[in-house]
């Protein structure tokens, strides 16, 4: 049982086992309706269809619908009454102002709803506006590049998290970045932003990825909320199809697809995220690696590699990657996150997800 909402609001979709219960209600209602002209004199059911309004306006996102349905019941009140002349005074008045009652109050329910479902819905919009300003699609093909994102908010409201990814074309080549930021919420928002802001101006004026890193380092540490981190990945690609350039700082390893076989691009040694350089005074090691034609190359954050199964067991993706084809990057990124879900089952997932695969063309 659908119904449309008011404008600005999607159609009302209730699940099945909800419209069941409600088809239900609606054969007990008439069901009562037909006893209240069987029964004898001086007793009626009448009162029961206080309810009918109550169950219209759980059907619906307009006002007009219990209010018709109300005015249904109390005419059907009417000619019950009429037909019982037995019955006291006292029941003849408060069974049509408890019908009157309650679709008043049905109304005033599917109103405020409406309403709040409309705020909701504009909040969301708002939303996904801030996250095509903040998380631009990157372009299809880049040179020898063919190159998809995917992101999947946890929460079934949220648009957009502290997962961040960026693609730019610059002198130097291309430069990805992709990264978590720690928390949730509207701060996390915020720290994903200005990560997002600094990369895509120091990408086109840093020649060296690490050294670009300790750039977004340093401005994370420069925050007046200083304890906030990032997780990240970047990644360099020259525009002569030379050595591909991964610094790793604490996020989970790109994968490496080739030949149906894949490996871990593991940095050289491990590195802290964003914003906790300063702590070991060291400095993002740079990993090297020789793209071959057809190689694609799976960036994720830990929303996909921590996602749990109904017994609490990660989600193993480089032992499932081999086996999940697609034409495209595009393809392969919803051939993960299917399988993602399906291995979490009703409960989804637990962080947001953010994939971006990359792959060379010959």
């Amino acid at each position: 049982m659908t119904a449309d909402g008011p404008d600005g609001v999607p159609p009302l979709h209730l699940p099945r086992r909800t419209r069941m219960l409600l088809y239900g209600s609606l054969l007990l209602l008439v069901a009562a309706v037909v006893a209240a002209l069987a029964i004898g004199p001086g007793t009626t059911l009448a009162p029961l269809l206080a309810v009918a309004p109550v169950l219209a306006g759980a059907t619906t996102r307009r006002a007009r619908v219990p209010l018709l349905v109300g005015a249904a019941a109390l005419l059907t009140v009417g000619l019950l009454e009429s037909a019982n002349a037995q019955l006291p005074l006292s029941v003849r008045i408060s069974v049509p102002v408890t019908v009157l009652a309650s679709t008043l109050a049905s109304a005033a329910s599917v109103v405020l709803v409406a309403a709040r479902e409309r705020e909701l819905f504009q909040v969301r919009t708002v939303a996904e506006a801030a996250q095509r300003a903040l998380l631009r699609p990157p372009p299809e093909r880049i040179g020898p590049l063919r190159v998809a994102v995917r992101y999947v908010a946890a929460a079934a409201e949220a648009r957009i998290g502290g997962d961040l990814y960026a693609v730019v074309e610059t002198r130097f080549g291309v430069r990805i970045l992709l990264g978590d930021v720690q928390g949730h919420g509207l701060p996390a928002v915020e720290t994903a932003a200005d990560v997002l802001g600094v990369f895509r101006e120091a990408a086109r004026t840093e020649p060296d990825p690490g050294r670009l890193a300790q750039r977004l380092d340093a401005a994370l540490t420069a925050r007046p909320d200083a304890d906030r981190f990032a997780t990240a990945l970047l990644l360099d690609v020259a525009p002569d199809r030379g050595p591909v350039r991964v610094v790793n700082c604490g996020h989970p390893a790109p994968l490496l697809r080739r030949a149906g076989r894949v490996s871990e691009l593991e940095p050289p040694f491990p590195a802290p995220p964003l914003g906790l350089l300063g702590l070991t005074d060291d400095q993002y090691p740079t990993r090297h690696f020789d793209p071959e034609p057809g190689d694609l190359l799976l960036l994720h954050t830990d929303g996909v590699s921590e996602a749990r199964d109904a017994g609490g067991r990660f989600y193993p993706l480089a032992q499932r990657l081999p086996h999940l084809h697609g034409g495209s990057p595009a393809d392969v990124l919803d051939a993960v996150l299917t399988d993602v879900g399906g291995w979490v089952g009703n409960a989804g997932l637990a962080d947001d997800a953010a994939v971006l695969a990359v792959r060379w063309e010959p």
